[in-house]
C-alpha cells in the first residue's frame, strides 16, 4: 500500500536479527500518533506491538501479532513488516472511530458530516459545501464504507458528475429542475470543472478521517486525479466606461453597495457585514473582520474610495451597520441579486454580470494599471498570488512582455491593407 513507511532496521528477517533480545520493543513512526515496535525474547520469535499517543504523555500499546523471523507471513497470526503496519493502523482507526462515538465503520458521509461541522467553526464556505455533498456525494457514496473506497469507484463517479446536466435554482419542496445540456466544449468545461470542485471536498473530507486516524489508508482517493485545463475560463470584468454607465443605472442604496465593491474588491458578503467602525479614516482603509477564508485583512483604499466611505460614515455610531437598504435595514443575503439584474437592463450591459464581477473588475483594473499582482492578492483577501496570477496575470504589464516588446526581431513587413482599430 502506498504511504508505507520503510525501515531498514525492521522491515526483514536479517535486519531483526540485529537487534539485541530484550523485553522493551524498538519502536518505528508511523505517524505523529502511532508507532509499531518490534520486540524479541531470546530463543523465541519476535512479536508485533502498536503504541498509540493518548495525549498528556501518556501512551496505550497493543500487540499485533508474530513476526514472520521462522515461519512464513499468513497476514493474520503472524505477520511481516507491512502487514504488521496495515494492521496497526486499522487499530488506530477503529480507536478513533470508538473515540467519536461511532461504534460501526465510517461512512463516507460520516467523514463527511464531520469535515462540514469542522468548517462550520473554521471556514465560511460550509454552506455552499453542504450544498453540493447532498447533491452530488450522498446519493450515490454516501453509505458506502471509507475502507470499502476503491479508486475505480471513485473514477466512475468522478466521471458521471460531468453528465449530468446543471441544476438550477429550485424551491424547497419542488422537483429539482435542470438547464440544457448541449455538450459542446464550454458545456463540457464547465461541467468537469464543476466536478473537480465537488471532488475537491470529497477528498478534504476523507483526508481530515485518514490524518485523524479515523481511516486506514488514503490510497484510494489519492490515485483519483482532476480533469486537467478545465479552469481557464476567462475572467468578465467591466469597463471603466461600464461602470460609470452601472453606476448611475443603479437606485440609490444599491449604486453606495456597487460603489464600495469597485473600490474595495471585496465580496457581497464581506461588505454585507461592514460597520461604520471599520473605516479607518485616518489610515484610508477598510477592516474586514469576517472573510471567506475566516482570516481578517484590512483592504487600502485610494483617495476615491476613502471619500466614499467618509461620506457613508459621516454622523453614524460605530456599531451601525456601514451600506444599508432603503428602509434602513442592512444588506441580507441575496438581496443584491434582483438590483443587479435590473441595473444591468437599464445600463444595457450585455451578458448581465452578477455583483461578484465587481470584485474581477476592481483586480483587472489595478492589474492593467501595473499594480503588483502581489498587492493585489493581498487586498484580495489571498494568502499568496496563485489564483491573482492564474484569472488576472495576463492582464498585468510585465517586464517580460516589456522586454520582448523592447528587443525581439523586427522584419519590416506591412499589412496589405490598413485595418480599422478594433
Amino acid at each position: 500500500m502506498p504511504r508505507k513507511v520503510k525501515s531498514r532496521e525492521l522491515d526483514s528477517r536479517e535486519a531483526r536479527s540485529k537487534h539485541k533480545p530484550r523485553g522493551m520493543p524498538y519502536y518505528r513512526a508511523l505517524d505523529k500518533r502511532l508507532h509499531l515496535g518490534y520486540r524479541r525474547l531470546r530463543g523465541k520469535s519476535g512479536t508485533w506491538w502498536c503504541r498509540f499517543y493518548l495525549g498528556e504523555r501518556q501512551y496505550t500499546v497493543e500487540p499485533l501479532g508474530t513476526a514472520d523471523d521462522q515461519a512464513a507471513a499468513d497476514g493474520v497470526e503472524i505477520l511481516d513488516f507491512w502487514q504488521a503496519q496495515d494492521k496497526a493502523r486499522e487499530l488506530m482507526a477503529g480507536r478513533a472511530q470508538g473515540g467519536t462515538g461511532k461504534t460501526g465503520p465510517l461512512t463516507v458521509k460520516d467523514a463527511v458530516e464531520q469535515y462540514l461541522e469542522w468548517l462550520d467553526s473554521n471556514r465560511k464556505s460550509a454552506y455552499d459545501a453542504r450544498r453540493r455533498v447532498e447533491a452530488f456525494i450522498y446519493p450515490k457514496l454516501g453509505e458506502v464504507e471509507c475502507s470499502a473506497l476503491t479508486a475505480d469507484m471513485l473514477r466512475k463517479w468522478h466521471v458521471a458528475l460531468t453528465k449530468e446536466p446543471p441544476r438550477v435554482r429550485t424551491a424547497t419542496g419542488k422537483l429539482q429542475q435542470h438547464r440544457t445540456f448541449n455538450g459542446d466544449d464550454e458545456a463540457t468545461r464547465r461541467r468537469r470543472a464543476s466536478a473537480n470542485r465537488v471532488l475537491t471536498i470529497l477528498k478534504a473530507a476523507l483526508n481530515r478521517a485518514w490524518r485523524e486516524g479515523k481511516v486506514a489508508s488514503d490510497a484510494a482517493w489519492r490515485r483519483v486525479e482532476p480533469f486537467e485545463n478545465v479552469d481557464a475560463a476567462r475572467v468578465r470584468y467591466l469597463t471603466v466606461a461600464e461602470c460609470k454607465r452601472l453606476l448611475n443605472a443603479c437606485d440609490p442604496d444599491f449604486r453606495r453597495l456597487c460603489h464600495a465593491a469597485l473600490a474595495t474588491g471585496a465580496r457581497y458578503g464581506e461588505l454585507a457585514l461592514l460597520q461604520v467602525h471599520d473605516f479607518n479614516v485616518d489610515a484610508g482603509t477598510i477592516s474586514i473582520r469576517q472573510s471567506k477564508s475566516g482570516k481578517p485583512r484590512h483592504v487600502v483604499l485610494t483617495e476615491e474610495g476613502a471619500a466614499l466611505f467618509k461620506e457613508l460614515a459621516a454622523g453614524r455610531a460605530g456599531h451601525e451597520a456601514m451600506l444599508r437598504r432603503a428602509n434602513g435595514e442592512p444588506f441580507r443575503k441575496s438581496d443584491q441579486a434582483r438590483p443587479m439584474i435590473e441595473a444591468c437592463e437599464r445600463a444595457k450591459i450585455k451578458p448581465r454580470i452578477s455583483f461578484h464581477i465587481l470584485r474581477h473588475t476592481w483586480a483587472s483594473l489595478a492589474a492593467m494599471n501595473s499594480v503588483p499582482l502581489m498587492i493585489v492578492a493581498k487586498n484580495l483577501g489571498h494568502a499568496d498570488t496563485r489564483m491573482v496570477e492564474k484569472h488576472y496575470g495576463h492582464l498585468s504589464p510585465s517586464y517580460v512582455a516589456e522586454a520582448i516588446r523592447a528587443g525581439a526581431p523586427r522584419f519590416g513587413f506591412k499589412p496589405d491593407r490598413k485595418v480599422l482599430a478594433i
